[in-house]
């Protein structure tokens, strides 16, 4: 005889058929439209940074929406994409002529590798690990030319896209406020979170960037090193690298400074990276980004690392968020399913009080 009991409620039957569909579906739409994600993304992020310009202009100054949307893509246009195409345009303008590019390369790991082998004895970089070095390269300045392409239509799909959220951001935001499964608080929880995250990200990351870049070309012009502006460029783009950071690219330039005979002035560009460059680093990095949010150096580089190889470019600024933002979904599980109040904080042992009035953690 059946136990009515020990039924799988029919309720329950209907909500694990329902998500299950709509999970199917979600993964359907993502997987035929994952070319579309960086876009989707770029635009949440430009959304997120106009948000409350959109509203003044829309709502206090009574803007037509269309016309609000087209000159806050205008300011996003030249404030955040130029400065990033410009960097690109100029080392895809240095790459384009591959074959000099090559062989200036190969010069110039030739000559470190000469010096280093000629006052330490240790073949640091040997004939094998050039040849990989150097096809690396080869390889690398192929596929950003091939991507520049990939680059547009992912900016003009994300513009396409953007226009649409700004022009009915109240309508935007409903939809998916209404469309979460969690309560009010969680919501505006995720969002404010969210928001400092993004923030944080989009513009933290470039003017770290433009910082070091910029403190490095003064000094390349002051030591004397070869193609300045390429190499502020490359130390812009190496300053988001995760750990070596803008030093891949000084290091190098220094002691090929010091190869060529240019000892003093070489040793100076080393002391000015180290010291002028690495402060600039840490200073951006302990007030603008703390003041913007609180993130955890682990979460940057590993988010950084998982970001690049999920979403590309777009990675640098979602890597870090994806992380973060798992952690916050497992204090929203808590907050929406957990019956208990929030724990007391944990005091250290005292040794006045009694044994037996002691917690033992363990569990």
């Amino acid at each position: 005889m059946i136990n009515k009991d020990k039924q799988i409620s029919s309720v329950a039957i209907k909500q694990v058929a329902l998500i299950t569909i709509i999970l199917v579906l979600a993964g359907l739409i993502c997987f035929n439209l994952s070319l579309f994600i960086p876009s989707v993304l770029g635009a949440i992020t430009i959304y997120v940074v106009c948000r409350r310009y959109n509203f003044y202009l829309q709502e206090e100054k009574k803007w037509k929406p269309w016309l609000s949307s087209l000159v806050l893509m205008l300011a996003s246009l030249i404030i955040l994409i130029l400065p990033v195409y410009f960097i690109a345009d100029l080392l895809i303008d240095k790459l384009g002529n591959a074959q000099v590019y090559m062989a200036k390369f190969n010069v110039f790991l030739d000559k470190i590798h000469s010096y280093i082998y000629s006052k330490t004895n240790f073949d640091i970089l040997s004939k094998e690990n050039m040849d990989k070095v150097k096809s690396s390269a080869g390889r690398f300045s192929t596929s950003a030319l091939s991507g520049t392409f990939n680059t547009l239509t992912v900016v003009m799909s994300m513009y396409f896209i953007l226009y649409f959220m700004l022009a009915s951001p109240r309508l935007f935001e409903r939809i998916l406020s209404s469309s979460a499964p969690l309560k009010r608080a969680n919501i505006s929880l995720i969002g404010e979170k969210l928001r400092k995250l993004i923030m944080a990200n989009a513009i933290g990351i470039p003017v770290v960037a433009l910082g070091q870049g910029i403190v490095g070309l003064i000094g390349y012009f002051i030591f004397g090193a070869p193609s300045p502006v390429l190499l502020f460029a490359l130390t812009a783009a190496a300053s988001m690298i995760p750990v070596v950071g803008a030093a891949i690219i000084y290091v190098p330039v220094c002691i090929f400074m010091i190869a060529e005979g240019n000892t003093g002035q070489g040793l100076g560009l080393a002391a000015y990276c180290i010291v002028v460059v690495g402060l600039t680093d840490n200073l951006l990095r302990f007030t603008l980004l703390k003041k913007l949010e609180n993130i955890h150096p682990l979460n940057t580089v590993f988010g950084i690392i998982m970001g690049m190889n999920l979403f590309g470019f777009m990675g640098l600024i979602f890597g870090p968020i994806l992380i973060s933002f798992t952690l916050l979904l497992i204090q929203v599980y808590r907050n929406e399913f957990s019956d208990e109040d929030t724990p007391p904080e944990l005091e250290l042992p005292n040794k006045d009080k009694d044994q037996g009035n002691k917690v033992d953690l363990i569990i």
